[in-house]
């Protein structure tokens, strides 16, 4: 099973890379992720009444989080892919594009869900490191498709600092192998992440504070925390609406996923203060800066790009509160996100084509103009916002439970006044964008292709909200891997 999930997009990879563009080059990209999202979900049925699934000799290697991950990766991708025919279309259409750059891009998708599918499904923290490593390669070309000057400028900072952030995740790496090697019992599998949660008690507490700190600061460069964000909102604004969809719904996520991870040896090693520390700090910084730079942005794309950097800190202060409440809180905030956030990316690539804009000032009224496409836009900013029925809402109230119940009361206080200003900003951006002028009027020319996908999955997020029973037990049983 677990070789099959890798195996799906290798080989629509290969596919697309023999023959140049088609449109039906891209449903069989959308058909193979399509594939992994039903993997995923029988690896998920097989996790909850078994232990975990190994492949390749022990490489690989899935318990619930594991396959909770690959679900969201399914879900997020198969939105993307169904966009990214429009998308490629349109590029080739207006010549901007040619056939064979278009099964490149093809090629570059399918290598980067298989990067992000390995990290989640590794068994090693080492090939956990290379995975992250090669996603931050791959989404470098993806971020510079278009070819225009700010874009290859966006993808140059993007590997940049990323690369400086991934070095600092692989010296925090060493540091715990080092000290895995001189753990009574271990050597071997110095790396292997359950050998490590077993062993965690008899670490170096010296060198593992040092090493997780290290790997916050470096997995958080790739998660778009404080004070490593800042390559975020470049990349998403310039890279392709399905690639910015894959980027922020998923990628900051996987990089998180290997944060969790470490922070359950941390925990064992160190106990729970110092790991909680940390984590408060970047995720309270990450909200406040998420706070200011919203005030002020007049790019819907950026907006969105910062508002990443909004969820991503409220995920990790309920990562620092490290409950079982708060992780399964975590986990669905986490596919909420995703969820919503590849919607609004979605939805902002279409409005880009249509208006010929990003410029939050020139695309006012989108509501009476294109009615389809700004209610898509109007919903997926409700459901960013947290309001119900939407899951984000069942999340972040619980991630505030959970806060208080381990005495983080007054850093969930701080993030309630960052949300509420992260709130008034966004509120006022949306209310130019779907309500303001009317302008000159323009049809709504929103086709099926675009509409469904994006309706489905607004659908799903408000499904998952009002009735999480299909995801109940698997949250639980994630949420149990990582935390006491």
């Amino acid at each position: 099973m677990l070789v099959a999930i890798l195996a799906i997009p290798l080989a629509c990879a290969l596919l697309s890379g023999l023959v140049p563009w088609r449109p039906w080059i891209g449903w069989a990209g959308t058909v193979s992720l399509a594939g992994v999202l039903g993997c995923g979900i029988a690896l998920a049925s097989g996790v909850l009444h078994a232990r975990a699934a190994s492949g390749l000799d022990g490489v690989l290697r899935a318990d619930a989080l594991s396959a909770f991950m690959v679900i969201v990766i399914g879900v997020i991708g198969v939105l993307a892919a169904c966009q990214g025919v429009r998308y490629l279309d349109a590029e080739i259409t207006a010549g901007r594009c040619t056939r064979r750059h278009a099964s490149l891009y093809a090629v570059l998708v399918q290598g980067f869900v298989t990067t992000m599918l390995l990290a989640v499904l590794a068994a090693n923290l080492g090939v956990l490191w290379v995975a992250v490593e090669a996603t931050t390669v791959v989404t470098t070309f993806l971020v510079g498709h278009r070819g225009a000057r700010t874009s290859l400028e966006a993808s140059w900072k993007y590997i940049v600092i990323c690369s400086v952030g991934i070095a600092l995740a692989f010296l925090g790496t060493v540091l715990v192998y080092l000290t895995a090697l001189h753990a009574p019992g271990h050597g071997f599998h110095a790396l292997d992440w359950t050998s490590l949660v077993a062993q965690s008690r008899h670490l170096d507490p010296g060198v593992m504070r040092l090493a997780f700190a290290l790997l916050v600061l470096g997995y958080g460069t790739k998660v778009g925390l404080a004070p490593m964000h800042s390559w975020l909102p470049d990349a998403h604004s310039q890279a392709p609406a399905p690639v910015s969809a894959l980027m922020s719904g998923v990628l900051l996520t996987v990089a998180f996923y290997a944060i969790l991870r470490f922070k359950v040896i941390a925990d064992g090693a160190l106990g729970p203060l110092f790991p909680r520390t940390l984590l408060v700090i970047v995720s309270l910084l990450s909200l406040g800066i998420a706070a200011s730079l919203l005030l002020s942005q007049r790019d819907y794309k950026r907006m969105l790009a910062y508002h990443s950097v909004e969820h991503m800190g409220l995920i990790a202060l309920g990562a620092a509160a490290g409950s079982t409440l708060a992780i399964a809180a975590v986990l669905l905030h986490i596919l909420g996100h995703g969820i919503a956030k590849g919607v609004l990316f979605l939805a902002s690539g279409e409005i880009l084509l249509v208006e010929g804009t990003s410029e939050i000032e020139h695309v006012p009224a989108l509501l009476s103009r294109r009615p389809i496409l700004g209610g898509i836009f109007a919903f997926g900013l409700v459901a960013l916002l947290g309001f119900p029925p939407f899951s984000l809402f069942v999340s972040e109230l619980n991630m505030l439970r959970a806060e208080f119940q381990v005495g983080l009361g007054w850093a969930a206080a701080a993030s309630l006044v960052c949300m509420a200003v992260i709130f008034a900003a966004v509120m006022s951006h949306g209310r130019h964008l779907l309500l303001g002028p009317k302008g000159t009027a323009a049809p709504d020319i929103t086709p099926a292709l675009v509409a469904v996908p994006l309706v489905g999955g607004l659908l799903l997020c408000a499904f998952i909200g009002v009735s999480a029973w299909p995801l109940g037990p698997l949250l639980h049983a994630a949420a149990k891997v990582v935390s006491p």
